[in-house]
């Protein structure tokens, strides 16, 4: 039940990116980019991990990433995200995934769903910092997990970032990152 009121307060939080437009009204865009490669790093424990996202609608995106501590375990997610401009500086993001995990020396192989929203802020013309709050059902366990980030812009097409993510797969954990914009 629990997971049918997430998905019902994501899908109406979401409602209006599928909203008609007024045709005399500007168009509205996103402030941030969302066709990237990512790769990564974790720290505590130490993890290796790629993510990728690409534009598929003005306010829509796909998103695939994967982590690993290379000891036969993995997180990797799959789905859809959402993207809708609050002001000129910041945007409202949403995710639906689906997660499919394996913890270390162990065979069993976990699908579950990953329901989260977030927001990305500039602080300036290249500083930009985020947090996301979610939830995440693994072996029949509801929890809720969250991140914040910063990410300095150094071009256009590059930027490095520092993550804090809270009670997800690997527990809490910091994560550095570079991005590259295609």
């Amino acid at each position: 039940m629990r997971k049918t009121l997430l998905a019902a307060a994501l899908l109406v939080a979401s409602s209006h990116v599928l909203a008609a437009n007024n045709l005399n009204a500007p168009a509205t865009m996103s402030n941030f980019s969302y066709d990237y490669f990512e790769a990564r790093i974790g720290a505590s424990p130490v993890t290796f991990g790629a993510g990728f996202n690409k534009s598929i609608h003005p306010n829509a995106h796909v998103i695939a990433r994967i982590d690993s501590e290379f000891e036969s375990d993995f997180d990797s997610a799959a789905g859809f995200g959402f993207h809708s401009p609050l002001n000129n500086w910041a945007d409202l993001t949403g995710e639906m995934l689906m997660r499919v995990v394996q913890p270390s020396h162990d065979n069993d192989t976990d699908v579950v769903m990953e329901l989260n929203l977030g927001i990305r802020q500039w602080l300036g013309p290249q500083l930009e910092v985020g947090g996301k709050v979610g939830y995440v059902s693994i072996d029949d366990d509801d929890d809720w997990i969250g991140a914040v980030y910063a990410r300095f812009h150094s071009t256009e097409l590059f930027s490095l970032g520092a993550e804090a993510r809270i009670n997800d797969f690997y527990g809490d954990q910091v994560m550095f990152t570079t991005r590259f914009k295609f």
